[in-house]
């Protein structure tokens, strides 16, 4: 019979409301994962959790609301599924912010470097950084009790960090966010020396993606032909001529959560359609 990829194990997905965080949360479900799709927008995700089904087993707001800006959340919903499952087996840390949400209430203006506020600047920070940073402390505590002592991979467990292309690079208009995308590249491969030094069986890894169509882009997309046209832009500078899916990188989430990257940590992965080979860094033709 086949189980699926991640047939029963225990899975904490951030950010899991829509975008990168909702396709992981429903491909880990058809792989057989036992799936807590936690997000800042409660009832988003308790919708989510009930449309998964049995690959849910709390579909209570208090469950699965997590401000990852919050160590106490953290305590409480990690705390929540070593009660319900006795382990946690994969970590996914997704929640981001980019500054520009049209969600955010006041919003954060400008995010370049000469005009932002260092409000804004650390409330980026709070929660892509410290929100990745709380939750690898909270998954390395959760997972080190099933895994030390055996290799890595055996039986242990994985962190996945969501960065981005803007971690690897300057980003002018979005300063905080290139920061933080760049600071959890880096705590990444932290993570993963120290758990592998102290034998936890605890893998890290991170994630670049760029030119991913989510929500996250709709504030500088536009709406109607404004939005068509400029998403026509951003594909031309994409040598695979187009923007990728919230599926497409949830594939390679699924591939790091699962037993087939049992060798893999520390490494970093890059979904963007071929920027970061160098088609965007050629001069202009005079």
């Amino acid at each position: 019979m086949h189980h699926g990829r991640l047939h029963d194990k225990v899975c904490l997905i951030t950010g899991a409301a829509r975008g990168i965080g909702e396709a992981t949360a429903r491909l880990f479900a058809r792989e057989g994962a036992v799936v807590w799709p936690t997000d800042l927008r409660a009832d988003s995700a308790t919708r989510l959790a009930r449309d998964l089904g049995p690959a849910c087993p709390d579909t209570s707001p208090e469950s699965l609301r997590l401000d990852v800006r919050d160590d106490a959340h953290w305590g409480r919903v990690v705390d929540a599924i070593i009660a319900r499952h006795g382990r946690l087996d994969v970590l996914v840390n997704n929640a981001a912010i980019t500054g520009f949400d049209p969600d955010l209430h006041p919003p954060m203006g400008p995010q370049d470097p000469e005009h932002a506020s260092l409000e804004s600047w650390r409330a980026v920070h709070a929660t892509n950084l410290d929100g990745t940073f709380l939750g690898c402390r909270h998954a390395l505590r959760a997972m080190k009790p099933h895994a030390k002592g055996g290799p890595i991979g055996a039986r242990g467990g994985s962190i996945v960090n969501i960065s981005s292309r803007s971690g690897q690079v300057g980003i002018p208009g979005a300063a905080a966010y290139a920061s933080s995308k760049a600071g959890v590249r880096n705590h990444t491969k932290s993570v993963a020396l120290y758990a592998a030094r102290q034998g936890y069986g605890v893998r890290c890894n991170s994630i670049h993606p760029g030119a991913v169509l989510t929500p996250m882009w709709e504030p500088m997309l536009g709406s109607g032909a404004a939005r068509e046209e400029a998403i026509r832009g951003i594909s031309s500078g994409v040598p695979l001529g187009r923007m990728g899916t919230p599926n497409e990188v949830a594939q390679i989430v699924l591939f790091l959560a699962s037993d087939e990257s049992s060798y893999v940590t520390g490494a970093e992965f890059v979904i963007d359609g071929g920027i970061l080979a160098g088609a965007e860094a050629e001069p202009p033709e005079r």
